[in-house]
């Protein structure tokens, strides 16, 4: 493969760790605001080492989830909440030297779930 260049990051190979991580029994105030939501995204993309290109968040209203993304140098992170059922659903795919464990125990420990099922795919390895 070859390799990227990104001005404000070094040289890395187009693979990396893909996070898969659910989040059980989350208090709905932590998954409700878009706002809060993007700042907590965006600590975790730089505690992870990333680097963030784009942000976009959508909040389905009063009550209700948000979706949102962060698109990064690296690959991205993503996230989709259901405050009525305290639930978020966080997709975290890292390439370079980016660290999305990181990513995600800065998630973590905002959201504060009960319970964390996480799943953690190698890509692009043979």
């Amino acid at each position: 493969m070859t390799a990227v260049q990104h001005p404000s990051y070094q040289s890395y190979q187009p693979h990396g760790l893909h996070v898969l991580a659910d989040l059980f029994d989350v208090a709905a105030e932590r998954l409700s605001s878009a706002e809060t939501v993007d700042h907590l995204l965006r600590r975790a993309a730089e505690a992870a080492d990333a680097t963030i290109l784009h942000a976009h968040f959508h909040a389905f209203g009063p009550g209700q989830g948000i979706t949102g993304v962060l698109l990064l140098a690296e690959s991205h992170i993503s996230i989709h909440t259901w405050p009525e059922s305290g639930f978020a659903a966080v997709d975290i795919f890292m390439c370079g030297n980016a660290a999305p464990q990181k990513a995600l125990d800065v998630i973590v420990a905002a959201l504060q779930p009960a319970r964390t099922a996480t799943q953690t795919v190698a890509r692009g390895e043979a």
